[in-house]
């Protein structure tokens, strides 16, 4: 596979103004941009960005693997320092959704949903998923966040997707029925993304209200949670720290920590 040499230069004149003022690391091919963000993180990095044309071992949450085709997608990482706690994590990925949303309707128009706590959903194709976030911490003793890897896959350009998948996701041409620009959407996510991570260091709680006014997921959804021993119920808001609350049948309330969240 040849590599996009140019890509660098491309896109550094996007991110003036930014809080992406480190470098920017490209790989034609690697097995996780997460891994050699993290990497760079006990080097003492910040405001880095890696980027990659594919990625052999795309990892998501959950320890799920990420299909990540050569050359079709969006496949990146950031690591930054902000001045969060450990009550803020959670929030990070809230406000990289919210930041991913924002960036794919400006580049192409498509309206996506965001599925709590990381999943970017298009509801033109049946609710498929066409993007996800893994966000991986480390801790300070005192429990300020020492550093954030953020990443972020988003299919952009798959007109097939493995037989298994297909019924689960879909790529932004598919939705939009047109080639979509990897540079102007990664542009665009980092413009958001910084200014996310600005506000959210200024007033963490501002995210959740944001998230649950940008996401059918949070209020009123029938959902499945697979999580203990699983159970039904109808989401009722973020709690304090992001947590999903979920309305049981017996009127019980319960907080998602770690478990999937579909449509029952």
């Amino acid at each position: 596979m040849a590599a996009d040499s140019d890509l660098p230069a491309r896109l550094a004149p996007a991110l003036d103004g930014t809080i992406f003022n480190g470098s920017i690391f490209h790989y034609p091919s690697i097995d996780s941009t997460n891994r050699v963000a993290l990497e760079r993180a006990k080097l003492g990095g910040n405001g880095d960005i890696f980027i990659a044309d594919e990625q052999t071992a795309g990892r998501g949450r959950g320890g799920h693997t990420w299909h990540s085709a050569a050359d079709d997608g969006l496949y990146l990482s950031v690591l930054i320092r902000p001045k969060l706690n450990a009550s803020d994590v959670l929030k990070i990925s809230l406000a990289t959704g919210l930041a991913a949303q924002a960036a794919i309707h400006q580049v192409t128009g498509l309206h996506i949903d965001i599925r709590w706590p990381n999943d970017l959903i298009l509801p033109s194709m049946a609710g498929r998923k066409c993007g996800g976030i893994l966000t991986e911490t480390a801790l300070l003793p005192d429990g300020a966040l020492a550093y954030a890897v953020i990443g972020i896959g988003i299919n952009l350009n798959q007109t097939e997707l493995p037989v298994a998948l297909q019924h689960l996701s879909a790529s932004l041409r598919m939705a939009a029925g047109t080639l979509v620009s990897r540079d102007e959407v990664a542009a665009a996510l980092l413009t958001h993304l910084s200014s996310e991570i600005s506000r959210l260091e200024s007033a963490p709680e501002s995210v959740l209200a944001r998230f649950e006014e940008a996401s059918t997921w949070a209020h009123g959804k029938r959902v499945s949670v697979a999580e203990d021993e699983g159970y039904t119920g109808t989401t009722d808001g973020l709690s304090a720290t992001g947590l999903l609350r979920v309305r049981c049948d017996d009127g019980s309330v319960r907080e998602v920590r770690h478990g999937g969240v579909r449509e029952a």
